[in-house]
């Protein structure tokens, strides 16, 4: 047979094929829509535990940005289970523990006063707690795609995986109010919340799998679709794909390193809207918990379809160019370079309803390419994709301690226009960051002419 009737028959599209990797790919958008809901819920309940506690503003940050100090040496922990364990076993593991811990912030508040005469103390240890079993989800989910997406479709699996995120951040806000106003306090939504996750869980241990060949749902049409090879040259610098790497070879790697800190841009963006939005409309502009409702949803709405759509333009980019520089470097500066005028725009309105709009295009820029960063990492060390996506989460996650924590003095010492502009300043620095990855190089060294 000759090479290129091998390639064709390689390629070619396959009959009668099964496509249960769709449903798993559902079932990760569900639960990272649970993750967010749960990860977001809190900045609904600020009225009450402010109140409550008698927090400032720069307490209240505090209390937002211990989540990150955790989230980081979880997604730090998880990308290596993920890899060793599995990602059924790891994803297990942490939504068991963080359905258990959201529903410690009920009594958090309360035992720093009587443990340590300080509800931030008890705040702390519950929200670091939770954090870092939320870590694993994303270096998780990225060692689930790898072993489950085809080439063509890294891109829009990626992307559509990652649709729990905005989805999750859009939906906090009807589903934190919503439970609030019926249980007629804060304490009860953060119960129902970790019951939901128990439920998702058992679903996941009844019809998940590690990888398609171990699956008696998945046939062998879809299987050799699954494990089709890249027919379009594969890793730029002939590297067999990470088997071997060590995890300090991270550290090595420039396309790594930007990679991290453009994905640090994306969380700063994520998780600045995400827990100061609610205060921030109640402080600038007086709504009430009974308008956020609907409020906090608008800055996620165009994230909710960019995040897939910035996948397949990914993956179009990369068909059509042959680049994977321009399809996942190029695209994401042109994205955060947009979003970095949009933010440096918002202090110039005095308008809710325009800043609100402003936001949300922002936003929605911002979450373009969300995928890019987590495909590029499949893209450059396939075979350990979840390790070194818990290292690139690890350092990206310090965008959820330093952006609430940070909002929190900046509004604090000169009010909430000074967040918008850090937000910008953030995305500047991810702009730059993407000029220096080339998708596909481990190691510089290893380039050839």
């Amino acid at each position: 047979m000759s090479n290129k009737t091998g390639l064709t028959e390689q390629v070619k599209t396959v009959t009668g094929a099964t496509r249960f990797r769709y449903l798993v790919l559902l079932g990760i958008v569900v639960i990272t829509v649970v993750n967010y809901v749960d990860r977001g819920a809190i900045a609904y309940a600020a009225s009450g535990i402010i109140g409550e506690y008698s927090l400032d503003p720069a307490a209240w940050g505090q209390v937002l940005g211990f989540f990150g100090y955790g989230y980081m040496f979880g997604a730090l922990a998880g990308g290596f289970l993920a890899d060793r364990k599995g990602p059924k076993w790891t994803m297990t593991a942490a939504c068991a523990a963080w359905s258990v811990l959201v529903v410690g912030v009920v009594i958090a508040g309360d035992i720093g006063l009587q443990l340590f005469g300080s509800a931030l103390v008890g705040f702390a240890i519950f929200r670091i707690g939770f954090g870092f079993a939320e870590g694993p989800t994303y270096a998780t989910i990225n060692r689930t795609v790898a072993n489950w997406s085809t080439v063509k479709e890294r891109g829009f699996m990626s992307a559509f995986g990652l649709l729990g995120t905005p989805l999750g951040a859009l939906l906090s806000a009807p589903v934190a109010v919503g439970l609030i106003t019926l249980t007629g306090g804060w304490r009860w939504m953060f119960v129902v919340l970790g019951v939901l996750g128990l439920v998702w869980l058992l679903w996941w241990q009844l019809l998940f799998t590690n990888k398609p060949e171990e699956n008696p749902r998945v046939n062998s049409q879809e299987l050799a679709q699954i494990r089709t090879a890249d027919v379009t040259g594969g890793n730029a610098d002939g590297f067999d794909g990470g088997a071997n790497a060590k995890w300090y070879e991270f550290f090595l790697s420039r396309t790594l390193i930007f990679n991290a800190l453009g994905y640090f841009s994306f969380m700063y963006v994520n998780f600045m809207i995400l827990s100061w939005t609610p205060r921030y409309l109640e402080s600038e502009f007086g709504f009430k918990l009974g308008s956020l409702w609907y409020l906090g949803m608008v800055p996620w709405i165009g994230a909710c379809f960019t995040v897939v759509l910035g996948g397949k333009i990914s993956d179009w980019l990369r068909q059509k160019t042959g680049s994977l520089w321009i399809a996942r470097s190029g695209f994401a500066m042109l994205s955060l370079a947009l979003t970095t005028i949009c933010f440096c725009f918002i202090p110039t309105l005095d308008n809710p309803a325009a800043v609100l709009v402003v936001m949300a295009v922002g936003n929605a820029l911002n979450s373009l390419p969300n995928a890019v960063y987590w495909t590029v990492l499949i893209d450059t060390v396939p075979a350990k994709s979840a390790s070194f996506a818990g290292m690139t989460h690890f350092f990206a996650n310090i965008a959820t301690v330093v952006a609430p924590t940070l909002t929190g003095f900046l509004v604090a010492a000169h009010g909430f226009d000074s967040m918008f502009i850090a937000t910008a300043v953030a995305t500047c620095i991810g702009v730059v960051a993407m000029a220096f990855v080339q998708p596909g190089r481990f190691r510089r060294s290893k380039v050839t002419a």
